[in-house]
């Protein structure tokens, strides 16, 4: 019932593929981070969903409910951290984990990501190594 009352006419949004690769959503609007990203999580065994903002992670959770969202801050329009609340007190995407990325993150930062219900706070820039990681620890620890 949760699903149907977001995804309006999805029945069943998927958390993996069909070959059982988990499903991460990158919400990213820096165009050249989300293909590398992609391209990063693609070649670890991640299927990735994209957005670029608040309007368009609620049109890629119309056809996904990923196992993951990894979530910049700096979004135009609503931010990240607006966006990770809205999702976090959302009843049909409050279970799904969420990783708060920044370029510019602080303590008071990092507690806020704590508060909001994220599962983690990580501080750009990235490696490609340790993004996958990451979320697999995050994936492993998370009782879905």
């Amino acid at each position: 019932m949760a699903d149907r009352l977001l995804f309006r006419g999805v029945s069943n949004p998927l958390v993996y593929s069909i070959d059982s690769r988990p499903i991460v959503l990158i919400v990213e609007h820096d165009a050249t981070k989300l293909k590398l990203a992609r391209r990063v999580l693609e070649s670890d065994g991640f299927v990735v969903s994209e957005a670029t903002d608040a309007v368009s992670t609620f049109e890629a959770l119309k056809t996904c409910y990923p196992a993951m969202i990894v979530l910049d801050v700096q979004l135009p329009g609503m931010d990240g951290w607006a966006l990770a609340r809205r999702l976090k007190s959302n009843f049909a995407t409050a279970a799904i984990p969420i990783i708060i990325v920044t370029a510019f993150g602080t303590e008071a930062d990092r507690q806020y990501a704590h508060a909001t219900g994220c599962a983690a706070f990580v501080e750009k820039p990235i490696s490609s190594t340790d993004l996958p990681e990451i979320i697999r620890r995050h994936l492993s620890s998370d009782p879905k």
